[in-house]
C-alpha cells in the first residue's frame, strides 16, 4: 500500500509540473524607470534574455545582470522588477550599483503570472529568473534561481551557456 502511495504522489507531482520552457513567450509591454514602453514584438528577429530580478535580498541578481551586460551585442537584455516594492529609485540604484545599461522593466505580476504559469496553488516567481527567447519568440530554456547559481559557477558561465542554446537549432 506505502507503494502504491508514493508512486501516485510521484506521478501526480510529475503531471502537475508545468513546464516554464518550450513555448511562445507571452506578450508584453512595460514601461522602465523613464516610462519608455518597452514591447516584446519589438525583439523579435533576435534572441532576448528576460530576467526576474529585485534589488531585495537576492544573492544572485547582482552577479547575473553584470555577466549579462557584456552579452548586449550578441543578445537583448531586459530586466524586469515587480512593481510594488520596487520603483524607479531602486532600480536606478540597483542599475548603478552593478554597472548594468541594459533596461529595467516594472511589472505589477501581470506579465510574470504568464511567464511563470502562475496559480493560486503556485504561486512563487523566484528571482533571479531568466527566460532566453530565440529569434522565432519562443522561450527556449530557463533558469530558476538555483540553475543561475550553476550557470555562473560554470566554465564560461553566462556567455557559454548562451552561445550553447544560440547554436542549437532548436
Amino acid at each position: 500500500m506505502r507503494r502504491f502511495l508514493f508512486t501516485f504522489l510521484l506521478v501526480s507531482l510529475a503531471a502537475s509540473g508545468q513546464a516554464l520552457s518550450g513555448r511562445r513567450a507571452p506578450s508584453f509591454s512595460l514601461p522602465d524607470s523613464n516610462q519608455v514602453q518597452h514591447d516584446i514584438l519589438d525583439y523579435r528577429g533576435k534572441w532576448l534574455v528576460l530576467t526576474w530580478t529585485t534589488s531585495i535580498n537576492c544573492i544572485r541578481c547582482g552577479p547575473l545582470a553584470k555577466a549579462l551586460e557584456p552579452l548586449q551585442r550578441q543578445v537583448a537584455v531586459l530586466n524586469v522588477m515587480i512593481s510594488p516594492p520596487e520603483t524607479a529609485v531602486t532600480a536606478t540604484r540597483f542599475s548603478a550599483e552593478n554597472k548594468i545599461t541594459s533596461p529595467v522593466l516594472f511589472d505589477q505580476s501581470q506579465v510574470a503570472i504568464g511567464y511563470f504559469k502562475a496559480t493560486p496553488r503556485n504561486s512563487r516567481i523566484d528571482t533571479p529568473h531568466a527566460f532566453i527567447i530565440n529569434p522565432e519568440g519562443r522561450i527556449v530554456d530557463d533558469w530558476p534561481d538555483g540553475r543561475v547559481g550553476t550557470i555562473l559557477a560554470a566554465k564560461g558561465g553566462v556567455a557559454a551557456a548562451l552561445q550553447a542554446l544560440m547554436s542549437a537549432k532548436k
